[in-house]
């Protein structure tokens, strides 16, 4: 039984919106940050870029300080409000593929985490965990919501329906031609309807965000064991969420880039790939997989097409049919010497969304030597890793809709 809550986001006011809103901190380059800040003083990346103002680059706590206190200007300036009512929050996406995603932000339970009842696929990282905890604990706010999924709900989406009939609060088209639409759901019945609802949903999965999540249940048991009142309805509880039905998730695959063949010649690797695949030289051809288990690898200017032989290879579990996992166990690993799929600087990665042509063309000027493109995994596939308590390796996904920060704030610390 999921619990999913209305809660009371701070929001720019509705002329400001399109400017405050800005993509994922990690996703610009330094030159787009600055660019847009020169040009942009509402841009929410003057909340979480505080050492902009100073031209000074400022990390650890005296920059979580910082943010909050840019975050509090906002707040003076009267670029955000808070609503005076909880409210749930239908967000709707269209991508320049004319792709749409809807779902509902709101405030997911820490203690669901704990319980497995919000499951995750992905390990997280010890001190990526406690550093943005820490940072969470300073700020007091958070403003990019963690992506989960659950299984379609026709009660969910017919009140979905209903709602997004009305005129949006927001609507507003960015620079990458995505259109964006929130409503506000103030009404009690359609609040209640959505909250039972969840109640009946027995798992709900972590889409993207691992790392938030875990961090937000860890402040969630520090701030508890500090609060000699704790009821546990705290909304440090809770963290903030956008839940999309399974059928509007996008999942592509990531994409791997070698260095170097581990001191094999083009010859004796493709001796080694023999026992494993069917292997099939496509010449300059561009191959992409067009299933599971299929694998395409760009080399010394021509494209094969790897077939598994699954005579050889036994599935034993949901992982060991991940393609990620597939690739890791029989290439990477024992023969290109690549153990650390995240802190090893002989491998880098590219998303799907970016073309074939871009593994083939940093390969062709040198920076890589091999290349591998992969089928993308499945919501199912997630699921049942999910399910069996296991992990994908690193990089097995890039999942959409990737949400903007600073539309919707959720806060749990005093202001």
């Amino acid at each position: 039984m999921a619990i999913i809550k209305p809660f009371r986001a701070v929001r720019p006011i509705r002329d400001k919106v399109s400017l405050v809103a800005s993509r994922s901190y990690q996703s610009y380059t330094e030159e787009e940050r600055n660019s847009r800040m020169n040009y942009n003083p509402y841009s929410f990346l003057h909340i979480v870029n505080p050492g902009y103002k100073y031209q000074k680059e400022i990390s650890g706590e005296e920059r979580y300080q910082l943010v909050r206190n840019r975050y509090l200007e906002f707040i003076e300036e009267e670029t955000f409000i808070k609503d005076e009512d909880t409210c749930y929050y239908v967000y709707k996406i269209i991508n320049r593929e004319q792709e749409s995603f809807c779902g509902i932000i709101a405030a997911a339970s820490a203690d669901d985490y704990a319980t497995n009842v919000i499951k995750k696929h992905e390990d997280t990282l010890t001190n990526r965990e406690t550093t943005f905890k820490e940072y969470l604990k300073t700020v007091g706010f958070n403003a990019e919501p963690v992506l989960l999924t659950y299984p379609d709900n026709d009660t969910i989406k017919n009140v979905i329906g209903t709602i997004i009939e009305e005129r949006a609060e927001y609507e507003f088209t960015t620079t990458n031609r995505e259109t964006h639409y929130v409503w506000k759901v103030t009404d009690q019945k359609q609040i209640t309807r959505i909250q039972q609802a969840f109640q009946s949903i027995e798992t709900i999965y972590i889409a993207d965000g691992h790392h938030r999540t875990s961090s937000s249940f860890l402040l969630a048991q520090d701030l508890a064991s500090s609060n000699p009142q704790h009821q546990g309805t705290e909304n440090y509880n809770f963290f903030m969420s956008y839940l999309i039905p399974e059928s509007d998730l996008k999942i592509y695959e990531f994409n791997r880039l070698i260095k170097d063949l581990n001191g094999f010649s083009k010859e004796e690797f493709l001796i080694q790939l023999d026992p494993w695949f069917r292997i099939e030289n496509r010449g300059i051809e561009v191959y992409k997989p067009s299933k599971p288990h299929h694998f395409s690898m760009y080399l010394d200017g021509e494209f094969y097409s790897l077939y598994l032989r699954k005579t050889n290879y036994e599935f034993k579990n949901a992982l060991e049919e991940l393609d990620a996992q597939i690739l890791y166990t029989i290439i990477l690993d024992p023969l290109l010497g690549i153990k650390d799929l995240r802190n090893d600087s002989r491998i880098e990665y590219s998303h799907g969304k970016e073309d074939i042509v871009l593994v083939k063309s940093k390969i062709d000027q040198g920076e890589f030597k091999v290349g591998f493109g992969l089928f993308p995994a499945t919501v199912d596939q997630m699921k049942n890793i999910a399910d069996q308590g296991l992990t994908m390796p690193p990089k097995s996904t890039y999942i959409e809709p990737k949400l903007r920060s600073g539309i919707t704030i959720y806060e749990f610390g005093d202001f």
